[in-house]
């Protein structure tokens, strides 16, 4: 489903329209809960403002339809679909805490082939096509070398060690403390638009991320991928639309952080089983 898209053009489009949402974003930071999902998840006004707007440029200007967080789409594993998530890190962005951004991908049969991630209140702006390379406020930086654990800075995402689930709160602390005694630095930002891209630009050595969505993952797994990096699911295997959790990071490091994450969930986490 990939021919004839010209998946420049398509980046240099997405990106003209991301750049007029900027003003509108940086307006509303400290916004309140609009639609609470949950005791501590919830979408701002902004969220859906923002995501009608963007939605509606991006359909008309690439015929390309859009499957949002808010309001959700069409079939993300079929043909091309753009994913948007207009406010991630919304808990940061409602306390001004600026570590918060807006995430698109594109995904072609449900494998992410393009991402922006725009972070407005740090003035920055990450983009690539799977063709690479990574451009950072539009220049193109060099691919990511090897590297390990021992010497780089590790984000990991947020979670309450009570809860259960696929990915049960106490083996995510148990992975945590493994971490620790491996990793130089380790960092929560409660973004996982923040956490992706900045593994894609390097300044993250990898980045481990529990959740599933694809607005949340389609963007940064394209960076990253164009970047020289590896995604995964928990398991190593290619991170697709349907995979349960992403795993990403630098050559080298990416095999390193899987083998720490396997001895410390003691095999529990076993994607696509």
């Amino acid at each position: 489903m990939s021919a004839g898209l010209d998946y420049a053009r398509l980046l240099h489009t997405a990106g003209s329209i991301l750049d007029g949402a900027v003003e509108e974003f940086r307006a509303g930071v400290g916004a309140p809960s609009a639609v609470a999902k949950s005791a501590t998840d919830f979408a701002t006004q902004v969220d859906l403002d923002l995501e009608r707007r963007l939605s509606a440029e991006l359909a008309d200007q690439t015929q390309i339809p859009v499957h949002g967080e808010e309001f959700g789409g069409p079939d993300l594993d079929s043909g091309a679909v753009w994913v948007l998530d207009p406010v991630d890190g919304t808990y940061n962005y409602s306390t001004g805490l600026p570590l918060t951004g807006i995430l698109l991908g594109l995904l072609v049969d449900g494998d992410p082939v393009l991402g922006l991630t725009w972070l407005p209140l740090q003035n920055r702006r990450y983009a690539a096509h799977v063709d690479g390379p990574l451009l950072v406020d539009g220049e193109p930086v060099a691919p990511l070398a090897d590297t390990e654990l021992a010497t780089s800075v590790l984000a990991y995402g947020p979670f309450n060690a009570a809860h259960g689930g696929r990915y049960s709160g106490d083996v995510r602390a148990d992975v945590l403390r493994g971490l620790s005694s491996r990793v130089a630095r380790l960092r929560m930002t409660g973004s996982t638009g923040v956490d992706l891209s900045f593994t894609a630009a390097g300044i993250f050595g990898g980045a481990v991320i529990f959740g599933r969505h694809a607005w949340d993952n389609a963007p940064g797994a394209a960076l990253v991928r164009a970047a020289g990096g590896i995604a995964t699911d928990l398991s190593g295997n290619p991170w697709t639309v349907t995979s349960s959790s992403l795993v990403v990071g630098a050559p080298g490091l990416h095999a390193e952080l899987l083998d720490v994450i396997t001895d410390a969930s003691r095999g529990e986490w076993k994607d696509g089983e």
